[in-house]
């Protein structure tokens, strides 16, 4: 994608990732429509470029009405839109049904609904058709960690498989971004809000000791989401983008860990699976 003044398209943007993309598009002379559910939080970035570089909308990406309102608004507003970073999140584990479920609302139905107008626009609506989506993912997505299951869940696959079914007429391009642990707001303040129970309040089931290892201290080690931020950034001007960018050392460790755990272990049931022709089976 070409370098020129894009339009970009936010979700999330009030903090962690979210703000930091949103003050680098605007730095580089981007435009931005920057959403999120308190419009307020980004008043300071609306006064200080204005309105024709940046619009500020509320959106709840839960709720697909909302997001087709945000869409338009931007097209409205701008004419198009070059770049989507899809990144509104929400994360409790260990959480009664209705609270999962609300994180599946937005983690995973949002991230869809999301998709499915960047989709619609950057095919239907800009003039020159194409654009990219930056689909902010999980490492946890790749390897699925104790304390960590409905988040994984929410944020694997369904992108992907969307990746897989565009027609390249539409020049439309998708990178999955999957970090590690950064310091932001999702890692140091969602996870411990709800009680381990039964089996899982034991001080040493992994849950537990996955909660252990998330404290202040530990917090201040990771590195900042402005060099996140940098690196996603990267991928808007290089002309042939990744579909998975694993980010942070952390994150490039899960994967390498996970797909060489996957290799040996298909390697040794392979065997297995020796003779699975058209035949009829006998039991």
């Amino acid at each position: 994608m070409a370098t020129d003044s894009q339009v970009w398209f936010i979700t999330g943007a009030s903090s962690g990732f979210g703000r930091h993309m949103t003050e680098l598009v605007l730095k580089k002379g981007h435009k931005a429509a920057a959403t999120l559910r308190k419009p307020e939080v980004v008043a300071d970035l609306a006064a200080q470029y204005g309105s024709d570089r940046v619009l500020v909308l509320k959106l709840d990406v839960s709720s697909a009405h909302e997001i087709k309102e945000a869409f338009g608004a931007a097209v409205d507003h701008f004419g198009r839109i070059d770049v989507v970073f899809s990144n509104a999140g929400h994360k409790v584990e260990h959480a009664p049904e209705d609270m999962a479920r609300e994180m599946f609302e937005t983690n995973f139905w949002g991230s869809v609904n999301v998709a499915k107008e960047t989709l619609r626009v950057f095919r239907d609506v800009n003039k020159t058709a194409g654009g990219h989506l930056l689909q902010v993912s999980s490492s946890s997505a790749i390897q699925g960690f104790p304390a960590f299951g409905f988040y994984s869940a929410t944020k694997h696959g369904v992108i992907e498989a969307l990746a897989g079914e565009l027609d390249p007429g539409w020049n439309v391009k998708i990178t999955l971004i999957e970090p590690g642990a950064f310091r932001t707001g999702a890692v140091s303040t969602n996870l411990p809000s709800v009680p381990l129970q039964g089996p899982y309040a034991k001080p040493n089931s992994m849950p537990a000791v996955v909660r252990s290892i998330i404290n202040e201290e530990n917090f201040k080690q990771l590195p900042h989401p402005t060099h996140a931020v940098a690196a996603m950034y990267k991928l808007t001007t290089i002309p042939d983008p990744p579909l998975h960018l694993p980010l942070g050392q952390q994150g490039i460790d899960i994967v390498k860990r996970k797909l060489t755990s996957m290799l040996a272990e298909t390697d040794k049931f392979a065997s297995w699976s020796d003779g699975m022709g058209v035949d009829e089976v006998q039991f």
